[in-house]
C-alpha cells in the first residue's frame, strides 16, 4: 500500500484495485486533478483496515479486487460506509452489472479502458457529493447544539444579536467547503469581516486575496485574475502571476460581484466550474486550489431577471448564502458598538475614552443607518475628535443623522432609510387620502405622540427632534391632559 501527500481539502481517496499499474495510472490522473492524497488498496482486507485507520473521501472501486462476487462487496461495503460515495471501474462491460451496482448504491459506474476526461470529471463530481454531505451533517449538528465552537474566529465582530449568532454557527458548518460563498447585505453591514472568518475558519494555508472588481473592463478583469505570459500584449515585458495563483490553497475574495461585466462572468463561471484557468497569452489551462468567496449589495436575483447577471453563474454562487443584516435589524449589538469605537477612535486620537450620554443610545435607536456600522463608526469618530472634556456631546450625532419624525414612516422596523423630500411626499398622500382637514393642534398632538413613542418617552430627546425647548414640548402635553 502506497500514499501521496495529505491533500489540504478532502480526506484521502482510496483507489482499490488487484492492477499496481492500473492504480499508479489512476493516482497520475488524479494528481493533474490537483488531487494528491491518495491511498491504494489491493484487496478486501486491506480496503476494509485502511478504512477503519483513517478518514476516506471517495473510493474508486475496481470490481475484480474482490476474491468472489464484487456486486457483494460493493453492497457490504455500502451498508458499511453508506456515507461515502462509491466509484466503481470494471474491465466487463455488462449493463446488469452496472445496473446492480447503482442499484446497490455505487455513485457511478465506468469501464475500462477509462477516458482520463470522464475519469476526472466523475472523482471530482463524487468529492463535491462527498463534501455537500458532510456540509449538510455540520449543519444539522450546528443548528440542533445552538453552539458555537470557534468564537476566536469572530472576536473582530462585535454583536450579541441572535441572527449574527446563526450566522456564525453557519459559517462553522461550510468553512472546510472548498464549494464558493455568495456573502450578500448592505455596505458598511461587515461582509468583508464575515469573509475573514470564513477563512480564517476554512485553516486554509493559501493567501487570503481580495479583489474589488468593480469598474473593472473583461481585460482588466482577465488579467488581473488569471495573469498573463510574457508577450501576450503590448508591454508584457514579464510573465505575471494573477490573483487566483496567488491565493492558491487559500481565499479569493471577489467583492462587488453583481458589478462584474456579463463577458467577465462567464470566465468566473469556468473557473468554478472546471477549476482551472487559461492565463492571457497562454493555450495550458493552469489547476486552482483557491476557494471563491464573492460580497455584493446588489441584488442579483434582479440582475438575472434583467439579463444583467448570468443565471448559472448565480446558481453556481448560491450553493451558499450568507445575508447579513443591516445594523437597524440588529439594534442591540449599537451600545456595544458605540462603546467599540469609542475605545478605538480614543486611541488612535489620543484621547481619554468619553462616556456617553444616555440620550445617545436612545437617539441612535430611531435612527435608520443607511450606512450601517461604516456610519456609526465614523459618527463616533467624528464626535470624538471634537469632545473635549466631561461627557459626549450630542451634537455631532444629531448633526450626522439629522433625524426627524416625517424622515421614516417607521424607523425601527422600516428596511429602508426616507429622504426628507420622499418623507414630505409620504405626508402630503396621507393629507390627501383624508375626508377632512384636521387642525394644527391635532397634527401636533400627533407628532408628539408618535415621536415620544420613538424615544421611549425621552422628553429632552423628543423636544429636540420637535424643535422645540422642553418647556415647551412639556407646557404642550399638559394642554393635551386638560383638553
Amino acid at each position: 500500500m502506497a500514499h501521496s501527500e495529505q491533500s489540504q481539502v478532502y480526506p484521502a481517496v482510496l483507489l482499490a484495485d488487484n492492477d499496481i499499474q492500473a492504480l499508479r495510472e489512476y493516482e497520475m490522473q488524479l494528481w493533474g486533478e490537483g488531487i494528491t492524497n491518495c491511498v491504494f488498496s489491493m484487496n478486501e482486507q486491506q480496503t476494509y483496515d485502511i478504512l477503519a485507520s483513517q478518514e476516506v473521501s471517495l473510493i474508486v472501486l475496481d470490481l475484480r479486487i474482490a476474491k468472489s462476487s464484487g456486486a457483494y462487496f460493493l453492497t457490504a461495503l455500502i451498508r458499511k460506509y453508506p456515507q461515502l460515495p462509491i466509484l466503481v471501474i470494471t474491465s466487463i462491460d455488462d449493463v446488469e452489472i452496472a445496473v446492480q451496482c447503482m442499484r446497490a448504491g455505487a455513485f457511478n459506474y465506468l469501464v475500462k479502458p477509462v477516458n482520463r476526461s470522464r475519469f476526472g470529471i466523475e472523482v471530482n463530481r463524487a468529492l463535491e457529493f462527498w463534501e455537500l454531505r458532510h456540509e449538510n451533517i455540520r449543519l444539522r449538528e450546528s443548528v440542533l447544539e445552538q453552539q458555537i465552537y470557534h468564537p476566536e474566529a469572530f472576536a473582530k465582530i462585535v454583536t450579541r444579536s441572535p441572527k449574527m449568532y446563526a450566522i456564525f454557527r453557519y459559517i462553522e458548518s461550510i468553512a472546510p467547503s472548498s464549494q464558493p460563498v455568495l456573502v450578500t447585505g448592505e455596505t458598511g453591514a461587515g461582509k468583508e469581516m464575515i469573509v475573514q472568518a470564513i477563512h480564517t475558519l476554512s485553516q486554509r494555508k493559501g493567501a487570503f486575496i481580495a479583489v474589488n472588481v468593480a469598474g473593472l473592463d473583461d481585460s482588466t478583469f482577465s488579467d488581473a485574475l488569471f495573469g498573463h505570459k510574457r508577450g501576450a500584449f503590448t508591454g508584457a515585458n514579464l510573465e505575471r502571476a494573477g490573483f487566483v495563483e496567488r491565493a492558491a490553497k487559500g481565499t479569493l475574495f471577489l467583492d462587488e460581484i453583481g458589478d462584474l461585466p456579463c463577458p467577465s462572468q462567464v470566465k468566473l463561471l469556468r473557473l468554478l466550474q472546471e477549476r482551472e484557468y487559461y492565463p492571457l497569452g497562454s493555450d495550458t489551462p493552469k489547476p486552482t486550489t483557491a476557494r471563491v468567496v464573492v460580497a455584493t449589495n446588489c441584488d442579483l436575483l434582479a440582475l438575472q431577471e434583467s439579463g444583467k447577471f448570468r443565471p448559472d453563474l448565480y446558481y453556481r454562487l448560491t450553493l451558499h448564502r450568507i445575508h447579513v443584516p443591516p445594523l437597524r435589524e440588529r439594534r442591540e449589538d449599537i451600545p456595544l458598538l458605540v462603546d467599540a469605537f469609542l475605545a478605538e477612535a480614543a486611541q488612535e486620537l489620543q484621547k481619554s475614552k468619553p462616556t456617553p450620554p444616555p440620550e445617545l443610545f436612545t437617539l441612535l435607536a430611531v435612527y435608520p443607518f443607511p450606512g450601517n456600522i461604516r456610519e456609526l463608526r465614523s459618527m463616533v469618530f467624528d464626535a470624538v475628535s471634537r469632545h473635549r472634556s466631561g461627557t459626549l456631546s450630542l451634537a455631532s450625532f444629531k448633526e450626522a443623522t439629522r433625524y426627524h419624525p416625517l424622515m421614516e414612516t417607521n424607523p425601527v422596523n422600516s428596511g429602508s432609510a426616507m429622504t426628507s423630500g420622499t418623507s414630505i411626499k409620504t405626508l402630503r398622500n396621507a393629507y390627501a387620502a383624508l375626508d377632512y382637514t384636521p387642525t394644527l393642534d391635532e397634527a401636533a398632538n400627533v407628532l408628539i405622540e408618535e415621536t415620544l413613542k420613538r424615544t421611549d418617552g425621552n422628553l429632552s430627546l423628543t423636544a429636540s427632534l420637535l424643535g422645540v425647548t422642553r418647556q415647551t414640548l412639556r407646557r404642550r402635553m399638559r394642554m393635551n391632559k386638560t383638553a
